[in-house]
Protein backbone atom coordinates (compact mmCIF):
# COMPACT_ATOMS: atom_id res chain seq x y z
CA UNK A 1 0.00 0.00 0.00
CA UNK A 2 2.19 3.10 -1.26
CA UNK A 3 -0.15 5.41 0.49
CA UNK A 4 0.52 4.30 4.01
CA UNK A 5 4.54 2.34 3.02
CA UNK A 6 6.43 5.72 4.19
CA UNK A 7 4.41 6.04 7.35
CA UNK A 8 5.11 2.80 9.53
CA UNK A 9 8.60 3.59 10.95
CA UNK A 10 6.14 7.44 12.38
CA UNK A 11 4.04 4.50 14.01
CA UNK A 12 6.13 2.30 15.16
CA UNK A 13 7.95 4.83 17.10
CA UNK A 14 4.20 6.52 17.95
CA UNK A 15 2.91 3.13 19.31
CA UNK A 16 5.68 1.82 21.33
CA UNK A 17 5.16 5.36 23.00
CA UNK A 18 1.84 5.05 23.64
CA UNK A 19 2.14 1.69 24.71
CA UNK A 20 4.62 2.35 27.06
CA UNK A 21 3.05 5.16 29.01
CA UNK A 22 -0.04 3.28 29.55
CA UNK A 23 1.89 1.17 31.33
CA UNK A 24 3.62 4.07 33.26
CA UNK A 25 0.39 5.84 33.91
CA UNK A 26 -1.15 2.66 35.43
CA UNK A 27 2.22 2.37 37.30
CA UNK A 28 2.22 5.79 38.93
CA UNK A 29 -1.64 5.71 39.28
CA UNK A 30 -0.59 2.97 42.00
CA UNK A 31 1.59 4.33 43.35
CA UNK A 32 -0.85 7.74 44.35
CA UNK A 33 -3.07 5.71 45.71
CA UNK A 34 -0.94 4.20 47.95
CA UNK A 35 0.77 6.81 49.45
CA UNK A 36 -0.33 8.63 52.77
CA UNK A 37 -2.80 10.99 53.38
CA UNK A 38 -3.61 11.25 49.05
CA UNK A 39 -7.40 9.52 48.52
CA UNK A 40 -8.39 9.51 44.99
CA UNK A 41 -11.65 10.64 43.79
CA UNK A 42 -13.79 8.81 41.50
CA UNK A 43 -15.48 11.91 39.79
CA UNK A 44 -11.66 13.28 39.74
CA UNK A 45 -10.33 10.01 38.08
CA UNK A 46 -13.40 10.22 35.49
CA UNK A 47 -12.64 13.29 34.30
CA UNK A 48 -9.11 13.69 34.39
CA UNK A 49 -7.39 10.60 34.44
CA UNK A 50 -9.41 8.20 32.52
CA UNK A 51 -9.02 10.12 29.48
CA UNK A 52 -5.48 10.62 29.54
CA UNK A 53 -5.50 6.73 29.41
CA UNK A 54 -8.18 6.94 26.52
CA UNK A 55 -6.10 9.50 24.49
CA UNK A 56 -2.62 7.04 25.22
CA UNK A 57 -5.00 4.17 23.50
CA UNK A 58 -6.28 6.13 20.88
CA UNK A 59 -2.60 6.80 19.83
CA UNK A 60 -1.16 3.41 20.14
CA UNK A 61 -4.94 2.10 18.15
CA UNK A 62 -3.85 4.48 15.38
CA UNK A 63 -0.40 3.09 15.09
CA UNK A 64 -1.71 -0.34 15.01
CA UNK A 65 -4.46 0.23 12.22
CA UNK A 66 -1.94 2.25 10.23
CA UNK A 67 0.89 -0.55 10.39
CA UNK A 68 -1.57 -3.16 9.51
CA UNK A 69 -0.55 -4.01 5.92
CA UNK A 70 -4.25 -3.48 4.43
CA UNK A 71 -4.73 -4.00 0.75
CA UNK A 72 -6.08 -0.49 0.28
CA UNK A 73 -6.85 2.80 1.87
CA UNK A 74 -10.50 2.60 2.40
CA UNK A 75 -10.83 0.26 5.67
CA UNK A 76 -7.95 2.16 7.68
CA UNK A 77 -9.87 5.36 6.18
CA UNK A 78 -13.18 4.40 7.51
CA UNK A 79 -11.69 3.55 10.62
CA UNK A 80 -9.64 6.16 11.91
CA UNK A 81 -12.87 8.31 10.76
CA UNK A 82 -15.07 6.39 13.57
CA UNK A 83 -12.31 6.78 16.40
CA UNK A 84 -12.35 10.38 15.31
CA UNK A 85 -15.86 11.04 15.27
CA UNK A 86 -16.11 8.94 18.85
CA UNK A 87 -13.19 10.92 20.25
CA UNK A 88 -15.13 14.46 19.44
CA UNK A 89 -18.38 12.72 21.30
CA UNK A 90 -16.13 11.62 24.43
CA UNK A 91 -14.00 15.07 24.91
CA UNK A 92 -17.51 16.73 24.71
CA UNK A 93 -18.20 14.10 27.90
CA UNK A 94 -15.30 15.16 29.21
CA UNK A 95 -15.93 19.25 29.03
CA UNK A 96 -19.49 18.39 30.73
CA UNK A 97 -17.44 16.05 33.49
CA UNK A 98 -15.56 18.82 33.83
CA UNK A 99 -18.06 21.49 33.89
CA UNK A 100 -19.83 18.82 36.81
CA UNK A 101 -17.61 17.92 38.96
CA UNK A 102 -16.51 19.71 42.11
CA UNK A 103 -13.65 18.15 43.14
CA UNK A 104 -11.30 20.34 41.62
CA UNK A 105 -11.45 23.97 40.21
CA UNK A 106 -9.92 23.59 36.39
CA UNK A 107 -7.79 26.59 35.32
CA UNK A 108 -6.87 27.46 31.71
CA UNK A 109 -4.29 24.79 31.07
CA UNK A 110 -7.37 21.94 32.26
CA UNK A 111 -9.77 23.47 30.05
CA UNK A 112 -6.89 23.51 27.33
CA UNK A 113 -5.09 19.91 27.82
CA UNK A 114 -8.34 18.31 29.05
CA UNK A 115 -10.77 19.45 27.14
CA UNK A 116 -10.13 21.83 23.83
CA UNK A 117 -6.76 20.26 22.30
CA UNK A 118 -8.56 16.55 22.61
CA UNK A 119 -11.69 17.74 20.97
CA UNK A 120 -9.53 19.54 17.99
CA UNK A 121 -7.46 16.65 17.66
CA UNK A 122 -10.06 14.33 17.57
CA UNK A 123 -11.97 16.77 15.42
CA UNK A 124 -8.22 16.73 12.82
CA UNK A 125 -8.76 12.78 12.82
CA UNK A 126 -12.02 12.74 11.88
CA UNK A 127 -11.13 15.64 9.07
CA UNK A 128 -8.15 14.31 7.91
CA UNK A 129 -10.14 10.78 7.62
CA UNK A 130 -12.59 12.13 5.37
CA UNK A 131 -9.95 14.61 3.12
CA UNK A 132 -7.67 10.68 3.03
CA UNK A 133 -11.07 9.50 1.06
CA UNK A 134 -12.28 12.45 -1.06
CA UNK A 135 -8.88 14.41 -1.59
CA UNK A 136 -5.38 13.60 -1.41
CA UNK A 137 -4.40 11.08 0.26
CA UNK A 138 -0.64 12.15 0.52
CA UNK A 139 -1.25 15.48 2.57
CA UNK A 140 -4.44 14.30 4.19
CA UNK A 141 -2.28 11.49 6.42
CA UNK A 142 -0.07 14.03 7.74
CA UNK A 143 -3.65 15.21 9.55
CA UNK A 144 -4.17 11.96 11.01
CA UNK A 145 -0.40 11.88 12.32
CA UNK A 146 -0.64 15.01 13.60
CA UNK A 147 -3.66 14.71 15.88
CA UNK A 148 -1.49 10.82 17.05
CA UNK A 149 1.24 12.79 17.98
CA UNK A 150 -0.79 15.64 19.57
CA UNK A 151 -3.09 12.88 21.56
CA UNK A 152 0.33 11.49 22.56
CA UNK A 153 1.45 14.72 24.16
CA UNK A 154 -1.94 15.29 25.80
CA UNK A 155 -1.55 12.10 27.67
CA UNK A 156 2.11 13.22 28.64
CA UNK A 157 1.17 16.71 29.87
CA UNK A 158 -2.14 15.52 31.66
CA UNK A 159 -0.22 12.28 33.40
CA UNK A 160 2.52 14.42 34.52
CA UNK A 161 0.01 17.40 35.92
CA UNK A 162 -2.12 14.40 37.57
CA UNK A 163 1.43 13.44 39.40
CA UNK A 164 2.72 16.63 40.34
CA UNK A 165 -0.86 18.04 41.59
CA UNK A 166 -0.84 14.67 43.62
CA UNK A 167 2.70 14.99 44.68
CA UNK A 168 2.85 18.93 45.34
CA UNK A 169 -0.33 20.62 45.88
CA UNK A 170 -2.72 17.40 47.75
CA UNK A 171 0.16 15.98 49.87
CA UNK A 172 0.92 19.34 51.27
CA UNK A 173 -3.01 19.66 51.80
Amino acid sequence: MTALAGWQNFYVIVGSSAGALIGLQFVVMSLLTSMPRITMDPAAGRTFSTPTIMHFCAALLLAGILSAPWNGIGAPTIICGIMGAAGVVYAIAVLRRMRGQNVYRPEFEDWLFHGLLPLAAYATLAGSAYAVARFDPHKALFGIAAAALVLLFIGIHNAWDTVTYHVFVRRQE
